[in-house]
């Protein structure tokens, strides 16, 4: 009976060494598909290469989502709250006055956008990807006005403004030479004194 019950545990557990660990949660499963999508792309996200990727079985999965269309939707909210709410929080937390738009500027045009170009890849096929980045870009768009009106910058200049910032921030992976794909600090400071006129 012992031997049966710990082939049963394993289905959710995953093996270091040969140590079982407890079951993945459903944090770990949504970190991993991340990982998956911004290195692999969506047609990754398949529950076999996933579960073989932590070195679980395909029961792990299902302990947590009813299916990969569950799991997508997941990874997609997760993506949401990371990318829109969350950096509106850690900035507004963190800094004030129009420095806020330097800040933002900074970790927009600094960050790894591998996992940001693979979801807004996966949004040119997918609708219901398409609505959770249009909902982002929304978000984000009117964050960066926000700071800017705070900063001073009249209410009517201040979405265009925004746009524009965000259409840099866009359109910056897509350029190929190495020359012109980093911005320094400073220059970045100098647009956002710029942008804040």
């Amino acid at each position: 009976m012992e031997n049966y019950l710990g082939r049963v545990a394993l289905v959710n557990t995953y093996v270091y060494g040969g140590i079982v660990k407890d079951r993945l949660t459903t944090t770990e499963w949504i970190k991993h598909g991340l990982r998956t999508l911004a290195g692999q792309g969506e047609n990754a996200l398949k529950v076999g290469a996933l579960a073989a990727g932590l070195n679980v079985s395909r029961g792990s999965f299902y302990w947590h989502f009813k299916d990969i269309d569950d799991y997508r939707q997941a990874l997609l909210r997760e993506w949401q709250q990371r990318a829109g709410d969350q950096v509106i929080r850690d900035i507004d937390a963190t800094i004030t006055g129009p420095a806020r738009l330097t800040a933002l500027m900074r970790l927009a045009f600094e960050e790894d956008r591998s996992l940001d170009r693979a979801i807004r890849s996966w949004a040119s096929a997918d609708p219901s990807a398409a609505a959770v980045v249009a909902s982002v870009d929304v978000q984000r768009v009117a964050y960066i006005a926000k700071l800017l009106t705070d900063a001073g910058v009249d209410g009517r200049k201040a979405m265009p403004r925004a746009e524009f910032i965000y259409w840099a921030y866009i359109g910056q992976p897509g350029v190929m030479h190495q020359a012109h794909t980093a911005i320094t600090e400073a220059d970045i400071d100098d647009l956002g004194a710029l942008f804040t006129r």
